[in-house]
């Protein structure tokens, strides 16, 4: 097009005499420029108004996951939506109008090792990157305060995509407890024989029904060594990011809440919630991924 070949040569030469050679109106030409300026609008245009929807955004975002998320995984969140926005810029946005995680906070542990149960051997020492799914899980409890007394949480967390793959709840921290949750999790995968489950030394780990079930599930038994919590480091983090985004601050009245609102987050945290250490997608989205390239390699 004309018009545009000028708009291309204006720097070099005077548009006067580039709308004469072309045999155009230097009025015609002025008039598609504005024409095209208010059909796109300028970078700074675009930058202030953007400034107000990014705005926007971070609010719905920071609200739908809770205020679970910091600048970082704000800021992939943002761009996995499709929203093209550096993350410098999240991060002042987020300071200048007070937006941010919600602040860490210790918690004590539940575990008591102090019986004469067998241990078993730490098989993984801490390697937490297994190839592929359902080849190691770790498993935890933690408790819950309500106004009707204590309850607790156990899952069993596939290390390779950090799914929660089972869960149990109750008001009584006992071996059925752990039990349970080993029950769902091999119902819903269904793992080959030789799958590592690795917990710390407590005594509903140790305890002959748990690992009778091991056994009859074909998995072999792994543990911390003593007091070593960071042997089994991604179940902490689980239960930080839970109590963190959901649970501190917080008084449940009765059991019914506080379960109600842990079996929520374990199914954002599962299919939605973005995590660092998987490249910033959520376990299930790591899983999918991990099967595309498996069929890709076999087609």
């Amino acid at each position: 097009m004309r018009y545009a070949f000028i708009e291309g040569k204006r720097g070099e030469w005077p548009i006067s005499l580039l709308c004469e050679l072309l045999g155009v109106s230097a009025s015609g030409f002025h008039q598609w420029r504005q024409r095209k300026a208010n059909q796109e609008p300028s970078k700074a245009g675009r930058r202030t108004m953007s400034s107000d929807a990014l705005l926007a955004h971070i609010k719905a975002i920071h609200a739908e996951v809770k205020g679970e998320y910091g600048w970082p995984r704000m800021w992939k969140e943002l761009v996995a939506r499709g929203i093209r926005v550096g993350k410098e810029r999240v991060r002042k946005l987020m300071a200048q109008h007070g937006i941010k995680a919600r602040t860490k906070r210790r918690f004590k542990a539940t575990t008591d090792s102090r019986h004469n149960l067998p241990v078993a051997p730490n098989l993984i020492a801490r390697d937490f990157t297994p190839a592929r799914p359902n080849e190691v899980w770790t498993t935890d409890i933690t408790y819950i305060d309500t106004g009707e007394g204590w309850l607790y949480l156990a899952v069993m967390l596939d290390l390779f995509s950090r799914h929660v793959v089972g869960w149990s709840i109750a008001p009584r921290m006992t071996t059925s407890l752990v039990l349970d949750a080993l029950r769902m999790a091999w119902f819903r995968r269904r793992p080959q024989a030789g799958l590592i489950v690795h917990s710390d030394r407590g005594s509903q780990y140790c305890s002959g029904n748990f690992q009778r079930a091991l056994k009859a599930y074909g998995m072999r038994s792994s543990m911390s060594r003593k007091g070593d919590c960071w042997d089994n480091a991604p179940t902490e983090s689980l239960w930080g990011s839970l109590k963190r985004a959901r649970l501190h601050g917080k008084r449940f009245e009765t059991r019914e809440a506080a379960h109600g609102e842990v079996m929520d987050w374990l199914g954002f945290y599962n299919a939605t919630r973005l995590h660092s250490t998987l490249g910033y997608v959520s376990p299930m989205q790591h899983e999918r991924n991990w099967m595309a390239a498996q069929d890709k390699k076999s087609a």
